[in-house]
């Protein structure tokens, strides 16, 4: 039970005064805007009416804002608090920049990339900046950081969302990016707990597996969990992930059928988490129209059981008349006790008093653009410097030079960037092709040439054309895709590293660090954890040799492969 004691702890570390407004708001609310304070919805729709249209079936705790513009944040922000007794929550997926939750924000970094500066200063500035434009834009929550441990390659979602595969190294950048956003007012979620990183499938997809022993993960993931709790992050985010050792070691007799995704676990949530790494802060389900969540029991069991078992907020909503009406029927009926519940709003109105948002301005179109700072695009830019690396290298080859390699076949591999609403990656190909002219070179893009065996280009005519080939590889992972491969173009893989033996050939990965699986035989190859125009810039400035490779592999860029090594 959440005591006035345990307020003044860490995280929330309130003073009598915030704790009175704490109980006052609690006792001044109605069932039904309890129930709704339960809630952090999604707005993906800005305009007034679609405020009014949530507002009309409850009055939630919070909200997550897909990127807008600053304008649009600083009104949708303003109109909420219009609409509003209690302050909100306001979230955004700060995981890689201010840009996650403004689109006109400073992008820093994926936290892969600042893995690989292997330097905590920038996970820090990641934070930093994240906290100080968040913050004026009217955000005070980070979904983020990630605190995933990387060591499947084949994981569909984690990648260059994560600091990498060195636990040790997870564990300082994920604790110096909670100190940064916090020490700017914006409150960090530590997730996805248990742990991502393992299991090769997605939980946006299925109910996904931690499968390490207890032993294992408390040196691992336990470690980063509680490094980051200890330097006071307000919350953590729950993942629909399973970690079957540890909830049979909270309860023996547990059957394999009866194991739950850890959105759906007390003992996870209220054993591990809690007891064992004594955290006291809010927990925050991930978001729940996932098919990790929606496919371990129906729905209207599931939604009141996550607060029931221990989360104290429901993270969206697959409808949200119907879901609000399952959260309120799970409290008439006792599933959520009337205990559980007020802990889960204690904690609620807790973070939102350790955050000040009952004295906070609101935010203003002036405030929000003078917090963009120069310096800020400048830490982007010592990032890319820092981490861009080179994982092999042909002697010889680089620095490329307009002299001695002046004849290019550039070899673009990009994904389908159809789905806007899913697709973070933007086409790099025109900009850095572009780039490669302007520095001289006589630059070909492929074309596959459609004959079939015995009807293919000679193998002669490229060695005669070309002096190098240059490949670019934009392939994100994303939620929603099961595996993220090189699909190579028809005929017979037209465009595959045929003539690495005979061409000097250069692969560049600008969003995927594990491409040696597809490619092991290429004698160069570099990897830049990010598509970003000052990624690319950086990029060009090494690949003339103005700049050194200077990043560290912060995952096995081989996967393992004995063959990817070879030169």
């Amino acid at each position: 039970m959440v005591t006035r004691e345990m307020l003044k702890q860490n995280p929330f570390f309130l003073s009598d005064k915030d704790i009175d407004w704490v109980y006052n708001n609690l006792e001044g609310m109605t069932l039904e805007e309890k129930v709704g304070q339960l809630f952090c919805l999604c707005f993906f729709d800005t305009r007034e009416e679609a405020v009014d249209r949530v507002f009309n079936i409850m009055k939630p705790g919070g909200t997550m804002y897909r990127p807008v513009s600053s304008e649009e944040s600083v009104q949708l922000t303003n109109w909420l608090a219009e609409r509003s007794k209690i302050p909100m929550l306001i979230a955004a997926n700060f995981e890689k920049g201010a840009d996650g939750g403004i689109v006109d924000g400073t992008g820093i970094g994926t936290p892969m990339e600042i893995a690989a500066t292997d330097d905590t200063l920038y996970a820090q500035r990641l934070g930093e900046v994240c906290g100080k434009e968040g913050a004026a834009a009217g955000f005070n929550w980070a979904f983020a950081p990630i605190i995933d441990i990387d060591t499947n390659f084949r994981n569909p979602i984690t990648n260059t969302r994560t600091f990498g595969s060195d636990p040790k190294r997870v564990r300082e950048m994920g604790e110096a990016y909670v100190r940064g956003v916090q020490a700017n007012g914006v409150a960090a979620s530590i997730k996805h707990f248990p742990g991502d990183g393992q299991d090769e499938r997605d939980q946006h997809l299925v109910t996904s597996v931690n499968g390490m022993s207890c032993e294992e993960w408390d040196k691992t993931y336990g470690e980063a969990y509680q490094a980051s709790i200890d330097a006071g992050a307000l919350t953590v985010m729950i993942g629909h992930i399973m970690q079957p050792a540890y909830q049979r070691k909270l309860n023996p007799a547990i059957k394999d059928e009866d194991m739950m995704p850890a959105t759906l676990c007390e003992e996870l949530m209220e054993g591990l988490l809690r007891e064992k790494l004594g955290f006291n802060g809010l927990i925050v389900t991930d978001a729940t129209s996932m098919g990790g969540f929606t496919i371990p029991m129906a729905r209207e069991q599931a939604v009141p059981l996550s607060i029931a078992r221990g989360a104290d907020m429901f993270l969206f909503a697959k409808d949200t008349q119907e879901d609000y009406n399952f959260m309120l029927k799970g409290v008439k009926d006792g599933i959520i006790t009337p205990e559980r519940l007020q802990d889960a709003l204690l904690r609620i109105l807790a973070l939102k008093a350790a955050l000040k948002l009952h004295e906070r301005p609101q935010p203003t179109l002036e405030g929000a653009k003078a917090a963009i700072l120069p310096e800020h695009k400048q830490y982007a830019m010592d990032c890319a410097k820092q981490a861009i690396t080179l994982v092999k290298e042909q002697k010889g080859v680089l620095p490329l030079s307009p002299d001695k390699t002046k004849r290019m076949l550039f070899i673009p591999i990009e994904a389908d960037t159809s789905n806007a609403m899913f697709s973070m990656t933007a086409s790099a190909k025109a900009e850095f092709l572009e780039m490669l002219k302007k520095e001289g070179f006589d630059v070909t893009e492929f074309q596959p040439n459609m004959g079939m065996e015995g009807m293919m280009a000679p193998t002669s005519a490229t060695l005669d054309k070309y002096d190098v080939i240059v490949y670019l590889a934009n392939l994100a992972t994303k939620s929603n895709q099961t595996t993220v491969r090189i699909e190579w173009a028809q005929p017979m893989g037209a465009n595959l590293p045929a003539y690495v033996q005979q061409i000097p050939t250069v692969f560049i990965s600008i969003a995927n660090p594990y491409h040696l699986l597809d490619v092991p035989r290429v004698k160069t190859f570099i990897n830049c954890y990010h598509s970003s125009p000052i990624v690319l810039s950086a990029l060009m400035d090494k690949l003339m040799g103005r700049e050194s490779f200077k990043g560290i592999n912060p995952v096995d860029p081989f996967c393992g492969k004995w063959d990817a090594r070879l030169g």
